[in-house]
């Protein structure tokens, strides 16, 4: 039952990020990598990797994943549920939000705006917020420990990204960008 779940949240959530993400590569010029350093480049993306394959793997063939299976009960497993089901509909709202501005790395494109409107108006970075709770939520829905881990590293490696990221975006909107920065959290609302 877990899976089913969950192979309707991954799909859905994906099916959300593909649509957005490829309206944004074919409305707008491609963005560099480079900037963030090979070092995060490289092991953000090897990260990356392992976190959608567990899953993936997961929802395919449970017996692959089952070497890293916990002990959890299924009061756990339906609280990932809820959480992935509640991710979905806001994926959508800051896919929605952000519009063609979505890039995959820390580089801006040339007409990119900022966006200070739906979840941006309370956090600044919300697709990272979404993302890894949707894959902590696979993570308690599988009762896996590798899919836990693969989302810290991947969360952690953004966190490290981050102030170059930000760095970025105070160079290419200034004084809005850091007047932003006040008044909202970086991944979670300020209270």
């Amino acid at each position: 039952m877990f899976r089913i779940f969950g192979a309707f949240i991954f799909l859905l959530g994906f099916g959300i990020s593909f649509y957005f993400r490829r309206k944004a590569e074919t409305a707008g010029e491609p963005v560099s990598f480079e900037e963030e350093g090979s070092s995060v480049k490289i092991t953000l993306r090897v990260a990356g990797l392992a976190m959608w394959l567990s899953v993936i793997l997961w929802l395919i063939n449970p017996r692959w994943m089952q070497w890293s299976q916990l002990d959890w009960s299924s009061a756990i497993r339906w609280l990932g549920v809820a959480f992935g089901f509640i991710c979905l509909p806001l994926t959508y709202w800051l896919f929605s939000s952000i519009g063609t501005n979505i890039t995959q790395t820390i580089e801006t494109r040339e007409n990119h705006e900022l966006v200070t409107s739906g979840p941006y108006r309370y956090i600044r970075h919300p697709l990272y917020t979404v993302g890894m709770a949707m894959f902590f939520a696979f993570a308690l829905m599988a009762s896996n420990w590798f899919i836990a881990l693969a989302t810290s590293v991947v969360l952690t490696m953004l966190l490290i990204r981050l102030p170059k990221e930000e760095s970025k975006l105070i160079e290419r909107f200034g004084d809005n960008y850091r007047q932003y920065m006040q008044r909202t959290g970086k991944l979670l609302p300020r209270l």
